[in-house]
């Protein structure tokens, strides 16, 4: 694996890896990073940057002007952890707080960007202005539209707007980028049949919900399978279903209650499946005779990389760490991230940087992830680049 040359001392190396490791022990999820928060600004204060704090509730913002340049970008981190356990043993950092901690990354992402920081403030390379967002309450309690109905962006005009999120099967210093669609929206959905309950022995007397509702079950998956135009990707899932009672299993009950999550590269898509399952839905239950209740909640828009922000993008990542080293060809990922809301105002791109081998399936979201600290130096390399690039000095 090649070296990244960031102009990064082995002290500052050591730093950002014992800060990370200390977040990890620590983690915090949305909406509750106050540790995590002060961490990040005095770190920014520390380095000579404007701070700025309460965005999104415990969102922060760190402003570095330098020169001239009338070009303004921002750079984005998330902040939050993970609601679930942290499973592995062997790790000195490992969470310190029962039923959390950091399964994506997050902790990585931060401490780049913080690397990032401390390096452009100390040598003021470029022309222009970058707002460091340091996010909070990306894993699903939306961060990003809280900042950005705080004001963000009449506080932070930005002409374009840039993320980065660690990839598992990658190399540390190696990245990914690539123009359109890289993350889908991320919704749920829930229909609630409404029956008539009897006795299991006399259904006849009743309205069967539960039947109602395996029907559906069924036929729910036809709709990428049958609906949705082949070339364009999606997912619709049934994830929960409640009903009856396993104490009375001779009583057909009168609702049954079933949900899960739909995902889409397009707009278009995304309203054609809410259309169908609702459809879907209320024509099952009217065949067999019963009501139907159904509702569809919008979370995360699809993340789409423009076109020139990905090509500045690429631009960076060829210079931090080598043409070799960067793939313009990469599969976008279903799950979803909200930075589409930054990325839905301004230009912007999103792009993936190595976080080595699947270890033991250790991938996001898993009891036995980790970030990957080799994977600090190609990140800050990345984010200073960009910087520089973007913003190149007269």
């Amino acid at each position: 694996m090649a070296s990244v040359d960031n102009g990064m001392t082995a002290g500052e190396l050591e730093l950002l890896t014992a800060l990370r490791r200390d977040l990890h022990a620590h983690p915090e999820l949305g909406f509750e990073e106050e540790r995590t928060s002060a961490i990040v600004r005095d770190t920014l204060s520390a380095a000579g940057l404007e701070v700025h704090s309460g965005l999104g509730k415990t969102g922060v913002v760190g402003t570095l002007k330098a020169g001239n340049g009338p070009r303004c970008i921002a750079l984005r981190a998330d902040m939050d952890a993970l609601a679930m356990p942290e499973l592995a043993q062997e790790r000195p950092y490992k969470s310190t707080v029962d039923g959390k901690m950091h399964a994506c990354g997050h902790d990585g992402h931060t401490v780049m960007l913080l690397g990032a920081a401390r390096r452009l403030a100390r040598t003021c390379n470029f022309s222009g202005t970058v707002h460091f967002v340091f996010q909070p309450a990306e894993e699903g309690r939306g961060g990003a539209k809280a900042m950005i109905d705080d004001g963000f962006f009449q506080r932070f005009p930005v002409d374009a707007a840039y993320g980065l999120h660690n990839m598992p099967g990658l190399d540390p210093d190696q990245m990914a980028v690539v123009a359109g669609p890289q993350l889908a929206s991320s919704d749920r959905w829930q229909a609630v049949f409404r029956g008539i309950g009897t006795h299991g022995a006399k259904p006849h007397l009743g309205r069967d919900a539960v039947t109602a509702a395996g029907q559906f079950l069924t036929a729910i998956h036809t709709i990428v399978a049958r609906r949705v135009d082949p070339l364009q990707p999606a997912v619709v899932s049934a994830c929960a279903i409640q009903a009856g009672s396993f104490e009375a299993l001779n009583v057909i009950p009168d609702e049954v209650r079933v949900g899960g999550t739909a995902r889409a590269y397009t707009l278009d898509v995304r309203d054609q499946i809410e259309t169908e399952i609702g459809e879907l839905a209320r024509g099952t239950a009217t065949m067999f005779g019963i009501g139907c209740d159904y509702r569809y909640f919008r979370n995360i828009p699809p993340v789409v990389n423009d076109a020139d922000a990905a090509s500045r993008a690429l631009k960076a990542a060829r210079g931090a760490l080598g043409e070799g080293r960067v793939l313009t060809a990469f599969p976008p990922s279903t799950a979803g991230d909200d930075f589409a809301y930054f990325s839905a105002e301004v230009p912007g791109a999103y792009v993936w940087l190595g976080n080595g081998p699947a270890v033991d399936g250790a991938l996001h979201h898993n009891s036995h992830y980790d970030f990957n600290d080799a994977a600090i130096a190609s990140g800050v390399a990345f984010w200073t680049t960009l910087v520089e690039q973007e913003l190149a000095a007269g």
